[in-house]
């Protein structure tokens, strides 16, 4: 009898066989490319970090927050403009369905350790949000900061990183996109999401019944990343495993 690891990996096969992803090598040459980096902050990325951070090390995430760290660093050399969404709520403001996150001035709100360099980095423009969607997030009275920033760069693409590949994340990519088709952003050609750079959560059956929860919080994490980059792709955006 398979065991519940095996029996998920059979799933994540199945799945990317009934729906499979491509990917290709970016090679930035002189396009105007930003890159984008979602929520890698300790409330999500840093174990022990908060309600919704991870419990143990997980091999994902910290590959994203690794690739992460050398995309900002290539980006930065380049003199390539960055923007770095911080998941930041008001205290007593919930945010349903999720418990109590990455509350103003908790520490969670703030870059994970290894990107906290970030924070002064005159290249990189910061900005808080206070809900799954960075585009919505960006709203502001005057207008929205980040089709601001793409036009002020006058971007043909952004590449995106980040956590979670199949919340946040997606979110982000799927209004982009239509925001783009829409023609709020008229210079913005392509919307790269760097396979490498994006995590999720894990949260297997068992776990879910060990913490007493409904089974419908179950979020295994192969599976979710998978389908997260499916519904991306399928939508317009282009998968990257490689950039130069």
């Amino acid at each position: 009898m398979l065991g519940a690891g095996q029996m998920t990996e059979t799933l994540v096969r199945a799945v990317a066989a009934a729906a499979p992803i491509a990917f290709e090598r970016l090679v930035l040459g002189h396009r105007r490319v930003g890159l984008v980096i979602i929520d890698e902050v300790v409330g999500f990325a840093s174990v022990g970090g908060g309600n919704l951070a991870p419990r143990e090390e997980n091999a994902q995430v910290n590959r994203m927050v690794r690739e992460t760290v050398q995309l900002a660093r290539r980006f930065l050399a380049a003199k390539r403009p960055i923007l770095a969404f911080l998941d930041t709520h008001e205290a007593g403001k919930p945010e349903p369905p999720y418990p109590p996150h990455c509350v103003e001035g908790t520490g969670e709100e703030e870059f994970v350790p290894e990107l906290a360099w970030l924070a002064i980095e005159p290249g990189v423009f910061k900005v808080r949000k206070d809900c799954i969607n960075g585009f919505v997030g960006a709203m502001r009275p005057e207008g929205n900061q980040l089709v601001d920033w793409v036009r002020e760069h006058k971007l043909d693409g952004i590449v995106t990183v980040g956590i979670c590949t199949d919340i946040c994340v997606m979110d982000f990519v799927l209004t982009v996109l239509s925001a783009r088709n829409h023609g709020l952003l008229p210079t913005l050609k392509d919307v790269y999401v760097y396979e490498p750079g994006c995590a999720t959560y894990d949260l297997p059956p068992q776990a879910v019944r060990d913490a007493g929860l409904p089974e419908t919080a179950s979020h295994p994490q192969a599976l979710t990343h998978h389908m997260g980059l499916y519904f991306m792709a399928s939508r317009g955006a282009r998968l990257i495993e490689a950039l130069e």
